[in-house]
């Protein structure tokens, strides 16, 4: 009441006075525009008196690129990539067939392959890479497939039991990375023989059998992605796994985009490994089965071993097809 009395007191004794007054406060002129913030910051946070940090972040605009990525790119080569590999694998069957070995090839005697330690760790790995790659295909697909056939309840709970299957087989996918590492490094380092068998196009087209170790150059490849890509998914699965302890929003962005796109790389690979196990050779899958491949087998596909574990038992190389079947 008072400031009113002086006020209108003013302005009668000095009409001027009320000219000079400043204007009403206009807060949408007054206040700094988003693109004024950017320029000064990637983000824009303000001040909290909580203790998580992460409340003080107003806007981070890389949130729009990274939900442009995750809902309109992601999905797009999450289908594409292994589309592919799956269209030229369904091509080459039709034109090539499977790759046989013929009844009068085989011996009818084996040779240890692979021992039970290397088999677990195989099929430990296997297991969890299956579960790992169908939970994590349902974090890109999931709500565009199976929400609108299953509904929202069941999906929610299938989702939910993914969610757990994710976080805790990944820790002995892990280890299987870490042991296959460690048991078959050695007989994966590259050689002039790798690259030999790579001009031959490992034999695929001309029905031969270029030489090769205990691996050739196309299971050194998978081998070496699998571990280096393996190792990727750890870091990369870990880090989101305890979010916000290595790095910020924007770094948990970039590292789920980095996650999702590793993974469907895997996948893309893993599928050719498993069509050239299981349908695309005779006889590869029997050396993971039982652990022994017969001796004519091993000496078409991979002789420069056979012949190594020839020498180790003291006997002499020679080539097997010639020999009756005992």
């Amino acid at each position: 009441m008072m400031i009113m009395i002086v006020f209108a007191v003013m302005t009668l004794l000095d009409p001027a006075f009320a000219q000079r007054q400043p204007d009403p406060i206009n807060p949408t002129r007054e206040s700094v525009n988003e693109p004024a913030l950017l320029e000064h910051s990637p983000s824009i946070k303000g001040r909290i008196t909580i203790l998580d940090s992460k409340a003080a972040l107003v806007e981070q605009p890389q949130g729009r690129e990274w939900r442009r990525f995750h809902e309109g790119w992601m999905p797009w080569i999450g289908a594409a990539v292994p589309g592919a590999m799956i269209l030229l694998l369904a091509v080459f069957f039709l034109i090539k067939g499977r790759i046989r070995t013929q009844p009068n090839e085989l011996s009818g005697r084996k040779i240890a392959r692979y021992n039970a330690f290397e088999r677990f760790t195989h099929w430990m790995t296997a297991t969890c890479f299956v579960i790992l790659a169908l939970s994590g295909l349902n974090y890109i697909f999931g709500k565009r497939l199976l929400m609108p056939i299953i509904g929202p309840e069941a999906f929610s709970a299938l989702s939910q039991w993914s969610k757990y299957a994710h976080n805790f087989l990944a820790w002995p996918f892990i280890v299987g990375v870490l042991l296959m590492g460690a048991v078959w490094i050695g007989d994966n380092v590259p050689n002039r023989v790798d690259w030999a068998w790579l001009k031959a196009g490992g034999g695929l087209f001309t029905n031969s059998h270029p030489n090769a170790g205990r691996f050739n150059a196309g299971q050194k490849l998978v081998f070496w992605f699998a571990i280096i890509g393996g190792l990727v998914m750890a870091a990369s699965g870990m880090t989101l796994l305890f979010p916000f302890t290595v790095t910020g929003v924007n770094g948990m962005q970039i590292t789920q985009a980095l996650h999702a796109i590793v993974g469907v790389l895997f996948i893309t690979v893993m599928l050719a490994h498993i069509y050239i196990g299981t349908v695309g050779e005779e006889g590869a899958f029997e050396g993971m089965a039982s652990g022994e491949v017969d001796l004519a087998w091993a000496e078409a596909n991979h002789n420069l071993w056979l012949r190594e574990q020839q020498g180790k038992e003291g006997t002499v190389s020679r080539t097997l097809k010639s020999e009756p079947a005992e």
